[in-house]
């Protein structure tokens, strides 16, 4: 079982590292799509599920942590 602590560095990394991943592939995305570069919709459509799977592959890693004593 997760300790208190576990779960709030989990929370701040998962939503530091989404946003930082989510805010790059949206901004470079929609800076290309403004230049009229349509490649840039493969970046800004992907942008919040990738985010959000971060988030959900460290919370994976902290439930299969053992258990600290």
């Amino acid at each position: 079982m997760p300790s208190r602590e576990d779960i709030l560095i989990l929370g701040l990394t998962a939503g530091t590292v989404g946003s930082l991943v989510g805010g790059l592939l949206l901004g470079i995305g929609l800076g290309m799509v403004t230049q009229g570069a349509h490649a840039g919709w493969l970046l800004v459509l992907p942008a919040a599920p990738i985010a959000g799977g971060l988030g959900y592959l460290l919370a994976r890693r902290l439930v299969s942590r053992p258990p600290t004593v």
